[in-house]
């Protein structure tokens, strides 16, 4: 029996708890299409706090959320996603080509919450510890909290969009950030207009789940 303080009482997790907890797994989706009613402060918070309980290298918590709400600069964050979704096209040919170009690939417009997430890697928090040979720990840490909203949000009643097609030293520029912080994820935040079970991608016939995904490696 694990000793606690008297503030600290030690949960238990059971059947249902798990089935439940696969169910927010199962249902956490990459959304791009938005209602745009406002977000509830208070749910984006709890959300946040959430993703703050989330592992980190020598507990440096070097995760650096920045809310965009300014029009000129998600205008510009905009434009940064039509120029690399552009080129992007142009690297497939004959019908993929054609699947990519009707694809909807983000939410940038319509999201009522835009969030740039960045790494602080000169952050002292830490002191160093755990990543003198791995120093990408700091990135994976951000990648960990980022997974911890997506869940949290999801758990509110939240969609969440990933955006990856973008220029991240043109999304340093236009949010002012510090040299030092690195882009690792830009989310659209917002109700989701529909729900769906089964990823966009493969609703839409671009990659289903792999089937080998959980196989475990024995070596």
């Amino acid at each position: 029996m694990l000793s606690c303080p008297d503030r600290c009482s030690v949960p238990s997790f059971d059947d249902c708890f798990r089935a439940t907890l696969g169910d927010l797994f199962a249902w956490r989706r990459d959304v791009r299409r938005f209602r745009q009613d406002p977000v509830d402060e208070a749910a984006l918070r709890a959300c946040l706090a959430l993703a703050n309980l989330s592992p980190s290298v020598g507990n440096s918590h070097p995760w650096r959320f920045v809310r965009v709400s300014d029009a000129d600069r998600r205008g510009a964050i905009l434009a940064s996603f039509e120029r690399c979704n552009a080129d992007a096209g142009t690297r497939y040919t004959d019908a993929r080509r054609e699947l990519y170009r009707r694809l909807k690939l983000e939410g940038l417009r319509e999201a009522p919450v835009h969030l740039a997430v960045f790494c602080d890697e000169a952050t002292e928090s830490g002191h160093g510890l755990g990543r003198r040979t791995m120093p990408e720990m700091l990135r994976y840490s951000v990648v960990g909290a980022v997974q911890g909203f997506w869940l949290a949000a999801r758990a509110y009643g939240l969609g969440v969009g990933w955006v990856s097609i973008l220029e991240p030293d043109r999304v340093k520029t236009v949010l002012e950030v510090a040299d030092a912080w690195h882009l690792v994820a830009y989310l659209c935040v917002g109700y989701p207009v529909e729900e769906h079970l089964d990823p966009e991608l493969e609703r839409h016939g671009w990659q289903g789940r792999s089937e080998d995904a959980s196989r475990l490696i024995e070596r």
